[in-house]
């Protein structure tokens, strides 16, 4: 009985460990193949894939919508379908996605941008137009655009009357861009001395942001905060300024979000005052959920399958010099495997689900 117990345990286990292995995964990457964010979105990707045994492709959408729904058309109609196909919802495609994949076979989740009110309401009231979601992983937009104008404010020198403020927003069709801006509109109400001149749509882009830049420091001069959505556009921002006289972290100050490698650097000599970074790691950590949902292991103990990860949090410079180090490293110094529900007890929570995993 002992020996046919262990055959059994061991015969399991590899099994497990086969399907683990056999677990693929389609990323629909909307950004640039050569953004800086999105690329090293894909690289934490990776080394959670290799750490994990688990296949992953990875497809850029190129900031293009339609070029995205195509190439969801051509995986459905190849004979060598993923396992799991994990979207994003830029620019508000992933309700069609989810029409694409309906009968498919295929497991759906959601990163970074989860449904609108609107789109998860359609697809309640049409369950059966639409491939079901095994769940969405979603960013502290909100709180991080709230965090970095806070940190921004604390930055400046004690000073007396009126703070003139600008804002540089992303693209207004993804929901990301729109809750960073509610977190900065709800800071603002801290914080009655400062004074939003402008809020402007830079979408994502550096050289956007410069060239209204360079018509927004002629027209409001005395601005001392200028507050970005991403580090590209505080750096097209930062150019405009710097062209225009103005030194950066003393005549002004400027606030991002992204862990770039320039943007760590600039964190660290102060010409960034403030910085939020770390969700260039939610894909990872979907990574983990789904080597676990291949061996049979439940997502949904909680009793959620829409989450919010505090994956953003601030970068102060010593914190900005160790991540720059780690990104030297393929593995990104991050055992994986650890953070899997696998052999943990039943009532196992996931780490990353309730605070930022410092690196």
């Amino acid at each position: 009985m002992l020996f046919r117990a262990l055959c059994h345990g061991l015969c399991l286990g590899l099994a497990l460990m086969a399907n683990a292995q056999a677990a693929s995964v389609v990323f629909l990457n909307p950004g640039l193949s050569d953004e800086t964010f999105w690329v090293s979105y894909t690289r934490f990707m990776q080394a959670a894939a290799d750490n994990l045994g688990m296949q992953l492709q990875v497809q850029y959408g190129e900031r293009q919508a339609e070029r995205q729904l195509a190439q969801v058309r051509a995986l459905l109609r190849s004979p060598h379908k993923p396992d799991y196909l994990m979207l994003v919802n830029e620019q508000y495609a992933a309700p069609e996605v989810m029409r694409l994949a309906r009968g498919s076979g295929i497991k759906l989740v959601l990163v970074n941008n989860g449904l609108t009110r609107s789109q998860a309401d359609a697809v309640k009231a049409q369950p059966g137009s639409y491939a079901p979601l095994l769940g969405a992983l979603i960013t502290n937009d909100e709180q991080a655009g709230y965090q970095m104008l806070r940190d921004l404010v604390a930055s400046l020198p004690a000073t007396s009357g009126p703070i003139e403020l600008l804002a540089f927003s992303g693209i207004s069709t993804t929901p990301a861009s729109q809750l960073r801006e509610q977190g900065m509109r709800r800071a603002l109400a801290d914080f009655p001395q400062v004074r939003l001149r402008q809020v402007v749509s830079g979408g994502w882009s550096r050289q956007r942001a410069f060239e209204q830049a360079q018509i927004l420091v002629q027209r409001y001069p005395k601005v001392r905060l200028v507050w970005s959505a991403n580090d590209e556009m505080a750096f097209g921002a930062m150019q405009a300024f710097e062209a225009a006289g103005r030194v950066p972290g003393r005549d002004v100050l400027f606030s991002a979000i992204n862990s770039s490698p320039e943007a760590l650097r600039a964190r660290i000599d102060g010409r960034l005052s403030a910085l939020v970074g770390g969700h260039f790691s939610l894909g990872g950590w979907a990574m983990v959920m789904l080597h676990d949902d291949a061996l049979g292991l439940p997502l949904d103990r909680d009793g959620h399958t829409v989450r919010t990860l505090p994956v953003l949090q601030p970068i102060d410079p010593a914190k900005a010099r160790r991540w720059l180090a780690l990104q030297e490293r393929a593995d990104y110094g991050i055992d994986f495997r650890r953070y899997s529900a696998q052999g943990k007890a039943s009532d196992y929570r996931y780490p990353f689900l309730t605070s930022p995993v410092d690196y």
